[in-house]
């Protein structure tokens, strides 16, 4: 067979260097019916593809492209066991071959996308995602936690948060905490449709009240419209892949520590799509933004109560302990990410104030509590004892002569 590279090669030595045939033979080793084509041929060789040979799915194509019509996702497994009905018995992988050239003519033309463009300062995308393993959270636990993610799309700038539930207070914590270490108020907000953000495409109450005290508008998502927010889950993809792999953390503070050196890191290296230095796109973008407020959103978690006759609050599966004096009284409770304090209406005495742990299923007494239930406990006790009057002696002895 006559390849390009000896068809060259003859007719070079022909042309050029004006051998024979017989030269050229004997230094290719070619046949002289070969030297003769190469050398009446004008243009290299081709060899197209060999004829089709008939399959045996060539009487069932109709058939197949009928079940298509019908339901065009309808599976290989399934085809092959209508086919066979019919006297089919070739093999699954040729059946697969076919669908994938059937199949697209029977579905909805797929989804295109167009390039976007975004303008510096103009929208923060918003997204939860789930990191690989659960936190330790101490007391020997550890806890399913939530990634509250925040990019810039024009500069890429990327921020996270760590949060332990998908309530509005931590999510609302979550962006707070991203927004300050961007450094800057975007436009709008972009959420897809979070429980807590907006369930059925309209944003909650609580989402608006945030919205509305920092001038933020927002853009809420179609349903199943994630590729909406792809820089976002671009980033995702990277978190996990460089971020999580090969790290341990010793608890949740350890996290967010290496979670924050991780995006300072990220945010100084040269973007593979943008071609910029990250941190100097978000110098710019923040010059076009507003600056944030004094005072961000207040986040804590607020409700009101009257203290129990044993007085302990319970909060995100923990109990902690109130005063005692407060029994029957009604308190506001405020928990944050770090604490949980409770004050009293009517006074504004201060009911508690403790520590919060991610841990669950305990119980945190605080000492001063401890002792002045013991004070009470100990005041009842003695209310219960019959009061003997003790008179002294020199009464008896005024009242019994000698």
């Amino acid at each position: 067979m006559l390849d390009v590279e000896q068809w060259a090669q003859i007719r070079r030595m022909k042309r050029v260097e004006g051998l024979s045939q017989r030269e050229i033979q004997r230094r290719t080793g070619a046949h002289r019916d070969t030297i003769r084509r190469a050398l009446a041929q004008p243009k290299p060789p081709s060899y197209g593809p060999r004829p089709k040979q008939p399959s045996k799915l060539d009487p069932f194509r109709s058939s197949i492209e009928q079940l298509l019509e019908d339901e065009p996702r309808l599976s290989g497994v399934r085809i092959r066991e209508e086919i066979e009905k019919d006297g089919y018995e070739g093999s699954k992988t040729i059946l697969d071959d076919l669908l994938r050239e059937l199949r697209p003519r029977f579905l909805p033309p797929p989804r295109s996308f167009q390039r976007t463009r975004y303008r510096p300062g103009e929208l923060a995308q918003f997204d939860l995602c789930e990191p690989r393993a659960p936190i330790p959270v101490g007391y020997g636990q550890s806890r399913r936690g939530y990634l509250l993610t925040c990019e810039l799309p024009y500069s890429r700038a990327f921020a996270g948060a760590l949060v332990f539930s998908k309530e509005f207070a931590d999510i609302a914590w979550g962006m707070r905490r991203c927004l300050a270490r961007l450094g800057a108020l975007p436009g709008k907000l972009v959420w897809d449709r979070e429980g807590a953000i907006a369930p059925k495409g309209r944003p909650t109450q609580e989402f608006l009240a945030f919205c509305g005290e920092l001038s933020l508008g927002w853009v809420i998502l179609d349903a199943g419209d994630c590729q909406a927010k792809g820089a976002l889950e671009r980033s995702h993809r990277f978190l996990h892949g460089n971020f999580e792999a090969g790290r341990r953390f010793a608890n949740a503070l350890d996290f967010q520590d290496q979670l924050d050196r991780w995006c300072e890191r990220i945010n100084a290296r040269v973007h593979r799509s943008t071609r910029a230095v990250v941190a100097e796109r978000l110098q710019e973008e923040q010059a076009r933004m507003r600056a944030l407020p004094e005072a961000l959103p207040d986040t804590d978690v607020r409700f009101v109560m009257r203290v129990p006759a044993q007085p302990y609050l319970r909060f995100d599966r923990n109990d902690y302990s109130l005063d005692p004096r407060l029994v029957g009284r009604r308190i506001e409770v405020r928990a944050s990410q770090a604490e949980v304090r409770a004050i009293a209406l009517d006074t504004g005495e201060l009911a508690a104030r403790h520590a919060r742990v991610l841990a669950g299923g305990l119980a945190f007494t605080d000492p001063a509590h401890q002792a002045a239930l013991d004070e009470l406990r100990g005041e009842r006790r003695r209310a219960r004892e019959p009061h003997v009057e003790l008179r002294p002696l020199a009464r008896y002895d005024q009242l019994i002569p000698a």
